[in-house]
């Protein structure tokens, strides 16, 4: 049975579609990039009730809106919008139509089959009533060896805030011009994507999917590599009353280790929250699937707020590195004396 909370949480939500219709609002895809190989992508999506005058605007990839008027949204502006459940998205790629429906949230995350050449490709995506919206999809070659996996919070993303209210500040209050990038970590994700040519970039966070076109602009305003967001939906799940971040984080890699049994992957993150376990427990897991670990030790005051550090470093092999770096620079000198840079 459905949990409580997300019943009274979906019961609001068709109160405020009703509303919002009645105001004229109209439903609108944004699009995330998606990934994938040459036989299958992994397309992701949300679907939201917008105002008639935002309708069938496709947002910048590479910058924000010259006109400014995404540039200065504060986070909790995107939590105000209205999601649209069970609406049917149409997905177009390379001429081919697949019907798939949204969930509760908005949430469009499904893997269509079709075939594909390794690179850059673009699905179009609508629902009945609204504009076509374009999503990257970054095809991973048969033959790539190596991937790159990255934390957000602490490891790209300066946040140096006390845990309880990081993510708050992050969602509700932060504009994204005030987001401050970790020093040397563009150039770090730049070089490792550039060491190994065709190598997929994936940022997972337990950020929820509303930020989603923020950390994107961020990420891309500060040049960090393009790659798939893997986010988690706001609120409660059908039998939590909270969603696990852990538990979000655990099950990508499994997904990622499984959709690509041949990719050694990179893994990166810090040591303030619980990448340290996770990775630890995805390396025992999946031995053949880790290339090398690098953690971004956060500074004494960083880590007071963060809660102190999560553990001991842990002690890496000359199969399986870990490295651990106050910034983007050392972690990619000793990544370097491994041959991996």
């Amino acid at each position: 049975m459905m949990h409580r909370a997300a019943r009274i949480e979906d019961w609001l939500h068709d109160r405020r579609e009703i509303f919002a219709r009645g105001r004229g609002y109209r439903p609108t895809v944004i699009p995330f990039t998606g990934y994938g190989s040459t036989g299958w992508v992994r397309i992701l999506c949300r679907v939201l009730l917008a105002k008639p005058d935002r309708v069938g605007v496709t947002p910048r990839k590479k910058k924000p809106r010259s006109d400014g008027r995404d540039a200065g949204i504060r986070g909790w502006r995107s939590f105000t919008s209205v999601p649209v459940k069970a609406v049917t998205v149409v997905i177009e790629i390379d001429g081919q139509l697949h019907e798939v429906e949204a969930d509760r949230g908005g949430v469009v995350d499904t893997v269509v089959q079709v075939s594909l050449t390794p690179g850059w490709h673009v699905a179009r995506l609508h629902t009945e009533d609204s504009a076509v919206q374009e999503a990257p999809l970054f095809i991973v070659a048969p033959d790539t060896a190596r991937g790159i996996v990255s934390d957000v919070d602490d490891t790209v993303m300066v946040t140096t805030l006390p845990r309880p209210l990081l993510a708050a500040w992050n969602t509700f209050v932060l504009d994204e011009h005030a987001r401050v990038p970790t020093p040397g970590m563009a150039v770090f994700l730049e070089r490792l994507a550039f060491a190994s040519t065709g190598a997929p970039v994936i940022y997972l966070s337990t950020g929820a999917w509303n930020v989603a076109p923020t950390l994107t602009r961020f990420l891309s305003r500060n040049l960090y590599p393009a790659g798939a967001l893997l986010l988690t939906d706001w609120g409660p799940t059908h039998d939590r009353l909270f969603r696990s971040g852990r538990e979000h984080k655990r099950e990508n890699l499994r997904r990622l280790a499984q959709e690509f049994p041949h990719i050694q992957w990179i893994l990166i993150g810090d040591d303030g929250q619980h990448d340290e376990d996770i990775y630890s427990e995805f390396l025992h897991d999946f031995p053949g699937s880790v290339a090398a670990v690098a953690i971004r030790q956060l500074s004494p005051s960083e880590a007071v707020l963060a809660g102190s550090r999560s553990r001991d470093a842990i002690e890496g092999t000359e199969e399986t590195p870990w490295v651990y770096g106050p910034d983007g620079s050392s972690l990619a000198n000793q990544l370097a004396e491994f041959g991996l840079l």
